[in-house]
């Protein structure tokens, strides 16, 4: 092996590798399972929307590309994995494989609308798919129970061995489970020769083009991941709560996780799952002091944040400020 590729695999390795937190961060996210058993639907709705908010990280962090729409395979997925309980089989991991390969198919079809104009282009694009997909499930009450939703959906024992109970504990560790084997498979794709050209094209598509790299192929692979990611989230969604309705295709849902990697830090995966901790535990706790005004407050958070900057909140741009001040008062006392 050549001393150029012996380099550019310890760099993989490197990169892949795991940090101290990172282990600490699935550690304690199974422990609260049992040090909180009586938040576990609140857990589990963390875990989905952070699933969520990692497939939207996908197309915005490493390739540049907004959406105000992928609520459109989260909804997808969310009707799949109801439909395929209530009319193929009640089990739930051959339904989630199903709800993520349906939103996948959907996102592939898409996606060459993606290709095409630019970043208000494709906004509109990805927002009228949405809202097409929205009123379809509306309209199609036969499929879908339009405004009423699917009901009536029963999930079988994960593996024949542990059933869904009404505390969520069987729920949050199953979606725990998901997205820790699917956050898995992220990490390996965005620290891998393919994860760096996405960003090569986010930076620069011309000069990636120059250098051999195809945008536009690379492009429909990962808008199709995310779409199959954004379905399992879905799909996850209908078979903890064993009922879907056309608000899983509600505009909201593609703000709230645009709101959600804002919070977090877009471009690293990671972000997607601390926003989602912060904002649902916000929306928790202003919807009970103040729940009229509960959005404002989120709100103005925003707008600090916009305000302030995410760096000035790093601990070690804090550092950097004080340690100026603390020089100037060891002198200060010296002189004195």
């Amino acid at each position: 092996m050549s001393s150029s590729s012996s380099l550019a695999a310890a760099f993989f390795r490197r990169r892949n590798s795991w940090k101290p937190l990172e282990i600490g961060f699935w550690i304690a996210s199974v422990g609260v399972a049992f040090l909180l058993p009586a938040q576990q639907l609140l857990l589990s709705e963390i875990a989905i929307l952070a699933l969520f908010a990692v497939s939207l990280d996908l197309i915005v962090g490493y390739v540049g590309i907004l959406s105000l729409g992928h609520a459109a395979f989260f909804g997808v997925g969310a009707y799949a994995a109801g439909l395929y309980a209530l009319h193929v089989s009640p089990e739930p991991l051959t339904g989630l494989l199903a709800a993520g390969l349906l939103a996948g198919v959907l996102g592939f079809l898409t996606s060459f609308l993606v290709l095409r104009g630019s970043d208000l282009t494709r906004l509109m694009t990805t927002f009228g798919v949405s809202m097409l997909l929205a009123e379809a499930a509306n309209q199609a009450a036969w499929l879908t129970g339009g405004a009423d939703g699917l009901s009536g959906i029963v999930i079988d024992p994960i593996a024949g061995l542990f059933e869904f109970d009404l505390w969520g504990r069987t729920g949050y560790l199953y979606s725990l489970g998901v997205l820790f084997l699917l956050m898995l498979a992220a990490r390996r794709l965005v620290h891998s020769p393919f994860g760096l050209s996405l960003k090569a094209i986010k930076r620069n598509p011309r000069r990636a083009a120059m250098l051999g790299i195809g945008a536009n192929r690379r492009i429909v692979a990962i808008y199709t991941i995310s779409a199959l990611y954004a379905g399992m989230a879905g799909g996850l969604l209908a078979q903890t709560t064993s009922f879907v309705s056309p608000d899983v295709l509600a505009f909201h849902r593609s703000a709230d996780v645009l709101l959600v990697l804002v919070l977090g830090g877009v471009g690293y995966l990671y972000g997607g799952i601390v926003g989602a901790v912060v904002f649902t535990l916000l929306r928790a706790w202003l919807s009970v002091v103040t729940p009229q005004y509960w959005m404002f407050w989120i709100g103005l958070i925003l707008v600090g944040l916009v305000l302030i900057g995410r760096d000035r909140l790093n601990l070690r741009f804090l550092f950097r400020r004080l340690r100026p001040a603390s020089r100037a008062a060891e002198l200060a006392r010296e002189q004195a």
